[in-house]
């Protein structure tokens, strides 16, 4: 009879009566007290931004059938809230068709939840996917000869100390068609430098290439181990006051005298990380190339301008500016992710990161909150806390292929030895310049000492020992002699392994077998 109508009721706390008065039109009741009534200065984008911090996502309309206003009035609204920052628009939903929004807030808990939910359902590879990952991660084993995979290997090594000695010949050479002009040509651009990172013996050191824009957000000067000496003094107020200069100009700089002295001077502010040169040649020629000691195992220095002394040499710290903090941690925890893919405690625990990976604990986690890395228990044995690109967790399940890798020890696509241990052995392996594995499918089958007289058989598979025998082969190829007198400490003839190298066309020495 049309003498009834519907309506409903809701309750609101008192403290929202202005609110809901302003922003909705709603009449309020005798007796709120005047501290209530106070005008709301954004009514509409309070009660909207209130709805949206306590909702998953949510369409407009939904919106505006909840608060009971137009469809287009709330339109607005949101897109005010999502110019300060509040919300965000997009397909949150998996059976959604329209355009949602959410808070970000609530996006963040759910990205977390939803990443804990997904962290327990996985399960941790083991060491030889991370070892079959990493070569592949490195492209180890490429084929091309482009300036331009020079540039995406530099991106991922910056950084990373590497033996001198096997910069070019084992670790560069192994990702590509490596010719030494290639580097060259970075280096005469300006565009690629190299800087110390200390020596190793009288014969070696570690170094570090870096693009150059990158040096003040990835290098950190160590001013522990500073050297002290009358001639490094000499020589670090020559090139602070006059800039880059030869070695003419340093030695005469140094007070004359030996040249060797000031060599060596020299050679000691270059480890130590404070100098450096504009050219490859003096690290070339430092001391691997040809046997170079006389009394106390020093250089020898025919000259006063000797090959370890060319090019012009000039100060690292010209080559740094200010940085803020925030942006350098996060520059070097993207170059981290860049070199290993997956990052945990041990995997960077050998790189000198200042601050290490607590340090660099709120740079991940940050990454993680949008979605740009993931954190899991992704390899069995690497540590709780690992974060690695969406694309790796895939990539680290990828079937094997049963490819055999012969990489320096010290490489960085190696993990044995640094992100995860050695397998048990009576012997001891160890990541020294010179010493190579022989990786079968990412399985560590031997380990190959420098000088390559003694190796470490990890395997008594006869399939993985003739892949290893392959693998060997490979090496003296590679290296000047191979010549196996022990393995595992037994004479190389005597051994299985030794059995199936012979196989393989090694032959008996006096001392053992020769390939």
């Amino acid at each position: 009879e049309a003498r009834i109508i519907k309506v409903s009721s809701r309750w609101a706390a008192i403290e929202d009566a202005a609110r809901l008065r302003d922003a909705l039109g709603y009449a309020l009741p005798q007796g709120v007290p005047q501290a209530f009534l106070e005008p709301i200065a954004d009514p509409l984008g309070d009660v909207v931004g209130r709805f949206a911090r306590t909702h998953g996502p949510f369409t407009t309309g939904e919106t505006a059938a909840a608060l009971g206003l137009p469809v287009a009035v709330v339109a607005e609204v949101l897109a005010r809230l999502e110019g300060r920052g509040q919300v965000e628009q997009g397909a949150f939903r998996p059976l959604g068709t329209k355009t949602e929004w959410v808070n970000r807030e609530v996006l963040r808990r759910m990205r977390r939840r939803s990443l804990a939910k997904f962290r327990d359902e996985l399960e941790p590879v083991e060491h030889h996917d991370l070892a079959r990952f990493m070569l592949g991660w490195h492209g180890v084993g490429g084929g091309s000869n482009r300036i331009g995979r020079l540039h995406e290997i530099v991106t991922q090594l910056q950084g990373m100390p590497i033996p001198a000695s096997i910069l070019e010949r084992d670790v560069l050479a192994s990702r590509m068609e490596y010719r030494p002009d290639l580097l060259d040509q970075l280096m005469a651009t300006g565009e690629v430098v190299w800087i110390g990172r200390g020596p190793l013996g009288t014969r070696d050191g570690r170094v570090a290439l870096y693009f150059r824009d990158q040096v003040p957000l990835l290098h950190v000067p160590d001013l522990d181990d500073v050297p002290a000496g009358e001639l490094h003094i000499r020589l670090r107020g020559h090139l602070r006051d006059r800039g880059a200069s030869f070695f003419r100009d340093l030695y005469d700089a140094a007070g004359g005298g030996s040249p060797e002295e000031a060599l060596i001077a020299l050679w000691d502010l270059v480890w130590a990380g404070e100098v450096t040169n504009d050219t490859l040649a003096p690290l070339r020629a430092y001391g691997w190339g040809k046997a170079r000691t006389r009394g106390g195992g020093r250089p020898r220095v025919p000259s006063a301008a000797p090959p370890s002394g060319s090019g012009r040499w000039y100060l690292v710290s010209s080559l740094l500016h200010d940085v803020a903090p925030t942006e350098a941690a996060t520059a070097r925890g993207t170059m981290l992710l860049e070199r290993h893919g997956v990052v945990a405690r041990s995997v960077i625990a050998g790189e000198g990161t200042p601050g290490g990976f607590t340090g660099l604990y709120p740079v991940f986690s940050a990454m993680e909150d949008i979605g740009k890395v993931r954190r899991g228990y992704f390899v069995e044995g690497l540590g709780g806390a690992q974060f690695a690109y969406p694309g790796v967790v895939d990539r680290l399940r990828l079937p094997g292929d049963d490819a055999i890798h012969v990489v320096a020890a010290a490489d960085p696509a190696n993990p044995y030895g640094a992100a995860v241990p050695w397998p048990e052995t009576e012997g001891r392996p160890s990541r020294s310049a010179g010493a190579y594995v022989i990786l079968v499918d990412g399985t560590l089958a031997v380990f190959v000492e420098r000088g390559a007289r003694r190796l470490i058989s990890f395997t008594d598979d006869p399939n993985v020992m003739h892949q290893s025998a392959a693998g060997l082969r490979r090496l003296a190829a590679r290296v000047k002699r191979l010549e196996i007198e022990l393995i595992n400490g037994n004479k190389a003839g005597d051994t299985a392994l030794g059995a199936v190298l012979k196989e393989a066309g090694f032959r008996h020495s006096y001392k053992g077998l020769r390939a």
